[in-house]
């Protein structure tokens, strides 16, 4: 089910949730406005926090550059768990045994917040509550790291039990923790409702692509078509936000985690979820979808545009499905999502860093976006109101993890290598040598060139260079983009824009020799990457 950028998502895959649902179009936004909300994102942080707001009466406007489909949210595998991706142990080390409890608790309620408005507002989404099982991975020799989990979460007030193994199919991997009063749930389908239910509310909903953001007495937010949206307050749900340079993208990183959807026969794999300790580790579930049954299987992240070869991840997770699972017949969905990890586990909630006391931030959600997302849309519903919450403290934005030291370096030295290619040739000297359907980094004098040629035979020619802080993008195989290895911005190879921030804007278009150059080939013999 793969296909070549059109705009409507974030990339070149089709994930089994865009396939099989049907969303409300953002129409353009007419003109400037005035608002007392401005959402820009319309995942699923800021479609909650939109609601929230809306059913109090607050006049919310939301804004998305490519609607409902486009997003992370939309990418996900729709686990619904307080059964977090970071071990609990791990937690209790970095934020102590009370802030572990809160976020158990908080992951808890964003559950029971789900589950409360696909009662309230009847959002058909295949929401169901369901067992959820951790195993230790094949391979992983980490002695009592299941003991140690348990003992961690029961402190933590999470639900768990040892159990001999998960049930059915699932039974293979031996000792296992059960999890109660997880979930699951067609993701798209419950944005769908969320989207209706806020314009029900008299919110507002329009498609258009946010610039600038700028907080303060005379808060407002800049379109890039100019158009301006004065508000009392801002909340940036991009899942990365766009409005800070460096405030939070030097605490948290990119990674790209890939997916595939395998068909079963109904009742073959159980109605739970399971992950297991490796690292990277997997994560799967069965789903049922406009009456076809499906085993999807997550996992093989990576960090983004760091991957010389991401087409190899599905073929493991293939490979890995088949060795566990060998009733899974063929493969109908292969995509990828973008996740945000934090240095410390948990996402940045809340008040932007700086001066500005009305621009509020959602980001860094380390595996668990829907659940960090809905977290979100309660904790900001709350700030924006001027409440306070017993979960500000442990995702302000602004928090200083000291026991996280060692990852902070870690991550922020991760990338430093990568500026070298500002001044490294290019991978061909001739556009003429890239093959359709592929895409390659030009040199021309001072400039490098990110170059791709659609199935047409179009060569598409932009500045390689990241608008956010100069690193040189890379291709991206799996998802037709081309990806920054700093900070995980990514962009469409067609017309530039941007598809996932920090980036503010897309990149540039080529304008040098090299662009004029590139009429000469119109099929090529050769091909990179």
């Amino acid at each position: 089910m793969d296909r070549a950028p059109d705009g409507s998502s974030d990339g070149g895959s089709l994930s089994l949730w865009m396939d099989t649902a049907t969303v409300p179009e953002l129409p353009p936004l007419p003109g400037s406005q005035r608002t007392q909300v401005c959402v820009v994102g319309a995942g699923i942080a800021g479609l909650t926090t939109a609601y929230r707001l809306a059913a109090i009466g607050k006049d919310v406007l939301v804004i998305d550059e490519r609607g409902l489909r486009g997003g992370q949210s939309a990418r996900t595998t729709g686990h619904l768990c307080n059964a977090l991706d970071d071990r609990y142990f791990e937690l209790e080390q970095l934020h102590g045994g009370e802030r572990a409890r809160v976020a158990a608790q908080s992951h808890g309620a964003a559950i029971d917040m789900i589950e409360a408005i696909c009662t309230v507002e009847r959002i058909d989404c295949d929401f169901a509550r369901v067992d959820g099982y951790l195993v230790q991975g094949l391979g992983d020799r980490r002695a009592g790291i299941l003991d140690r989990e348990y003992d961690a979460a029961s402190r933590a007030g999470v639900a768990c039990e040892r159990v001999p193994g998960a049930p059915g199919a699932l039974a293979g991997f031996g000792d296992a923790l059960r999890f109660r009063g997880q979930a699951r749930f067609h993701v798209l389908r419950y944005l769908a409702g969320l989207a209706r239910a806020i314009e029900a509310a008299g919110g507002r909903l329009h498609g258009a692509s946010a610039s600038h953001v700028e907080g303060g007495r005379e808060a407002h937010v800049l379109t890039h078509d100019g158009t301006r949206i004065d508000c009392d307050a801002i909340v940036v749900a991009t899942h990365v936000p766009f409005n800070d340079r460096l405030a939070l993208h030097t605490k948290q990183a990119a990674y790209r985690s890939y997916v595939i959807a395998a068909r079963i026969s109904a009742g073959e794999v159980p109605d739970a979820l399971l992950w297991d300790t490796l690292d990277p580790y997997h994560y799967v579930r069965s789903a049922r979808a406009d009456g076809v049954d499906w085993l999807l299987v997550g996992g093989e992240d990576r960090k983004v545009g760091q991957d010389e070869h991401p087409q190899r991840h599905f073929a493991e997770l293939e490979r890995w499905t088949r060795q566990h699972f060998p009733m899974a017949g063929a493969v109908g969905y292969r995509w990828s999502g973008q996740i945000i990890e934090p240095i410390d586990g948990l996402a940045f909630i809340g008040r932007n860093p700086g001066r500005a006391h009305n621009v509020f931030v959602a980001t860094g959600d380390s595996g668990n976006g829907l659940t960090h997302g809905t977290i979100a849309g309660m904790l900001i519903a709350d700030l924006v109101e001027g409440r306070d919450s017993p979960w500000r403290e442990i995702y302000a934005p602004d928090r200083r993890t000291l026991r996280a030291a060692d990852e902070y370096l870690r991550e922020n030295l991760n990338f430093v290598p990568y500026y070298g290619e500002l001044l490294s040739g290019g991978e061909l000297d001739d556009s003429s040598r890239i093959g359709v359907g592929q895409a390659a980094i030009l040199r021309d004098g001072l400039h490098k060139i990110a170059a791709w040629r659609d199935d047409d035979g179009e060569l598409h020619l932009h500045s390689a260079v990241c608008p956010h802080l100069g690193c040189v993008v890379h291709w991206n195989a799996a998802e037709s983009s081309w990806d920054c290895p700093c900070h995980g911005s990514r962009f469409d190879p067609r017309d530039g824009a941007r598809l996932n921030g920090p980036a503010d804007r897309g990149l540039a278009p080529a304008g040098s020799a090299v662009a004029r150059r590139a009429g000469d080939a119109h099929q090529a013999p050769h091909a990179t990457h």
